[in-house]
């Protein structure tokens, strides 16, 4: 299993960084959505530069996964990505869903490993330090 999930940090790792790269320099093309709310959405999101954050903290987490450092960290903000990815497909793209769904699986397998890291978020009651 340990040999699964390092496998699956370098390949999810690899994933957000060349897709948040992408979002900034535009070398992987994608024709348009079909959905037009979709290619509203998008739209929105890039013409108030919203998506810059976006492509950012893909490239931040995905380059954290890829060095080994600040993995729980890189984990928490990928989490929020891949919601938003997971949500935009399901509700607005769901023929494209397919890539995200890859990441989602990457996703748990490496967070199996490391889920002892999140074990304070799991507590209905956080212990006190004094």
């Amino acid at each position: 299993m340990k040999i699964a999930s390092i496998v699956a940090r370098y390949l999810l790792g690899l994933l957000f960084t060349v897709i948040g790269l992408n979002g900034f320099l535009d070398f992987i093309h994608q024709p348009p959505p079909e959905n037009p709310f979709a290619m509203q959405f998008l739209v929105a999101v890039s013409a108030s530069h919203f998506a810059a954050f976006f492509f950012a903290v893909q490239v931040l987490g995905g380059m954290l996964l890829l060095l080994g450092y600040f993995v729980p960290l890189a984990f928490t903000l990928l989490a929020a990505e891949l919601y938003n990815i997971l949500a935009f497909h399901l509700t607005l793209e769901p023929a494209t869903i397919a890539p995200a769904l890859v990441a989602s699986v990457l996703w748990v397998l490496v967070f199996l490993h490391y889920r002892e890291s999140f074990n304070g978020i799991f507590s209905a009651k956080p212990a006190r330090h004094t």
